[in-house]
């Protein structure tokens, strides 16, 4: 049965831990008592020493009950984390919510779980113990569906925890661990065949001196493409030899520790500086991202991707795709190399780690508008973390350069839902020093959308005079376009559309001259189209939105012209053509989903289900508004909109139910609100008169 979630995918065998997968799904299988629905165990902690395998263990038991769960599993990787000031956008991406609501975000958080019936793993925590325990005793108060399954070093002390002991896979005769050692060579060395009475000697013989510890017997078996096992087994028992049992280390760290030595020892020397460059690198990367942070000096860009190649092949960095990932305790590792080679390459390392996301901000601005609008959109998605650190770094070193980033990437981060993070980083980026020009302007701006996108229009519309003032000193168009957008938006949503056409009119006669049809400029002229549809003149709005939307098709930018999209959807409707509308709204709908907009897929559910009403389907309608609601409370807000939907939606909600009854039409909206967001926008897309 499919999982709802985004479980990491397994890349390899799984190889043993039956009584630990038993134990576990016991743990985590609920059951009915007097018609209440109880866990077992609501928070369970796989704790082990680094390398067991706990990441691998939670990720398969989670599999076996996830379908138990009717919202899904979640999984939230800590251990790229270096405090804790991102453990709650972290768990919050985690769990689907993309807060705009302005609140405190562990309050956000608490009432998106608040009714969830869902598993959720926090996979590394042992560096952030106190604050994850703090935050997990939040949420299994107020979320009595939540089930919480942790992995850490160590217990974190919850109330109530199961703490279940991951120990090293038996490693005797006939063993798990000689399983694994074997299915992994095999891989690495596929002519090792363990026909020869010495190779299976020697494999045991490894898997005896590594004590059964996975990760250990993965980095032996990835050195079997150039070594024999027998020398394996040789070398292994002479470094562990050399350790005194007295040593203060437990014997299961000692043997880890001497894997990834004896790796490291067989790494050349460029692969060794490049193990410990990747270190600052937050998240999974790609050879792009590799060449820009870490090549200098000795390692060439080139160098990088040679290096790059042979991590992979000794198994310190896991390759999936485009993509590259590196085990926590390997990264620490690294980063404990990178240390001892001295401040001044950790310096470099993170100046380089800067300058890398840096660029990225400046090449996602410049790229918004443009064919690969979607794949920058989702690029600075995934890079938030680093971009993050990034900023960090910059706003203590280099606080022009953290101005001009926190200012370029903060749209991407209203549009991400990390509304919190860009309002954050650009007010610190103003505070932090003096900044003029378009720096200042942007900064300005990307706080006023994020204050207007998160409700509070005081704020939004004092930013935007500022921004406007600044844009015009200056004479900067994409300041004077921007502050444009975001003053007239916010006099839309307070339902003065004749200001925001004069404003957005203004404007645009000011740029023409110089302007080309760039992001800022087309979304200057969607404030035309929204305002000439709140004074309802309708077949100027409608013209107006088609020429937007076939200037950004020809750009092939996606987020106005779904924007566009949603306006001939609301026009149309108000004219009194619901087909028509609910083909523009499933077009908006399939924009703002490549974008992953959960803001605007609220929006769009609403005029999608309020077109489906019109043409009578009560039940249908009812289940897509129910959908809507999964995304309004995704984004922490009531059903939004600009002024003149509100009594469409109303006049639209009400047909619905006349036409099915009451209890049919609440029925079908439960159904709609209860399913999970991802099956419940497949439904709405489904046009049945294309049958």
């Amino acid at each position: 049965m499919k999982i709802v979630g985004n479980l990491p995918e397994e890349t390899s065998s799984f190889i043993g831990r039956g009584v630990e997968l038993l134990r576990l799904e016991s743990a985590l299988t609920p059951y009915y008592l007097v018609g209440h629905r109880l866990t077992p165990h609501r928070m369970t902690t796989l704790v082990g020493p680094g390398g067991v395998g706990k990441s691998r263990l939670a990720g398969r038991a989670t599999r076996l009950v996830g379908h138990r769960y009717q919202d899904g599993v979640r999984w939230a990787d800590l251990s790229p984390l270096y405090d804790d000031d991102l453990l709650l956008p972290t768990v919050s991406d985690a769990v689907g919510l993309a807060d705009h609501a302005l609140r405190m975000p562990v309050d956000a958080l608490c009432e998106w779980l608040a009714d969830k019936n869902m598993l959720l793993v926090l996979d590394s925590c042992e560096h952030l113990r106190a604050p994850t325990a703090h935050l997990l005793g939040e949420l299994l108060t107020i979320a009595p569906g939540l089930t919480v399954v942790a992995t850490s070093r160590q217990p974190l002390g919850v109330r109530g925890e199961n703490v279940v002991d991951v120990p090293p896979l038996p490693y005797e005769g006939e063993s798990d661990a000689l399983t694994l050692f074997r299915d992994r060579v095999r891989v690495a060395a596929p002519g090792i065949t363990f026909r020869r009475p010495a190779d299976t000697r020697a494999a045991d013989e490894i898997c005896r001196r590594l004590e059964g510890l996975p990760l250990a017997l993965e980095l032996a078996a990835a050195s079997a493409r150039r070594h024999t096992l027998s020398q394996i087994a040789d070398r292994l028992g002479s470094r562990l030899d050399v350790l005194s049992d007295d040593s203060p280390r437990p014997r299961r760290h000692r043997a880890l520790i001497t894997t990834i030595g004896w790796s490291h020892e067989l790494c050349t020397p460029l692969e060794r500086l490049l193990w410990a460059r990747l270190t600052p690198l937050r998240g999974d990367f790609d050879e792009e991202a590799a060449r820009e942070v870490c090549a200098g000096g000795p390692l060439t860009p080139d160098g990088v991707t040679e290096a790059l190649r042979g991590l992979v092949t000794k198994s310190v960095v896991k390759r999936d795709g485009e993509r590259h990932h590196m085990l926590d305790t390997l990264r620490e590792y690294g980063r404990m190399w990178l240390g001892e080679l001295g401040e001044e390459e950790v310096a470099g390392a993170a100046r380089r780690h800067a300058a890398r996301f840096l660029s990225l901000a400046r090449r996602a601005h410049t790229g918004w508008t443009g064919r690969d609008q979607v794949a920058w959109y989702h690029k600075v998605s995934e890079s938030h973390l680093d971009l993050c650190a990034a900023l960090d770094h910059l706003l203590v070193h280099d606080v022009r350069a953290a101005q001009e980033m926190a200012g370029r990437v903060g749209f991407f981060w209203g549009c991400c839902g990390h509304l919190t993070a860009a309002r954050s980083y650009a007010r610190r980026a103003l505070e932090s020093g003096p900044v003029d020009g378009p720096d200042r302007t942007r900064l300005l701006w990307v706080m006023g959308v994020a204050a207007l996108l998160q409700g509070d229009f005081e704020a939004a519309e004092r930013l935007g005079a500022q921004c406007t003032a600044h844009a015009e000193t200056d004479g900067d168009d994409e300041g004077i376009l921007n502050s444009t957008y975001l003053a007239g938006l916010t006099h839309i949503m307070r339902g003065e559309p004749r200001t925001a056409l004069e404003a957005a009119d203004r404007a645009l006669r000011l740029t023409e001259a110089r302007a080309v049809e760039s992001a800022y400029r087309l979304r200057c002229h969607l404030i035309t189209v929204f305002s000439l549809s709140g004074l309802g003149r309708l077949d100027e709005a409608a013209e107006a939105a088609a020429v937007l939307r076939a200037a950004c098709e020809e750009h092939d930018e996606h987020w106005t012209r779904s924007y566009a999209d949603y306006q001939l959807a609301l026009i149309a409707l108000l004219q009194g053509r619901p087909d028509v509308s609910a083909a523009h709204a499933r077009t908006m709908l399939q924009g703002k989903h490549r974008l992953r907009d959960s803001f605007g897929i609220a929006l769009g559910l609403d005029i999608l289900a309020s077109a489906i009403a019109a043409q009578g389907q009560g039940a249908r309608a009812a289940r897509v508004y129910g959908t809507g609601q999964v995304y309004w409370r995704m984004v922490g807000h009531p059903q939004r909109g600009t002024p003149d939907v509100a009594p469409v939606r109303e006049t639209c909600e009400r047909r619905a139910r006349e036409a099915v009854g009451d209890a049919a039409y609440q029925r079908a909206f439960e159904s709609g609100r209860t399913e999970s967001a991802e099956a419940g926008l497949a439904a709405a897309l489904w046009d049945e008169s294309r049958i």
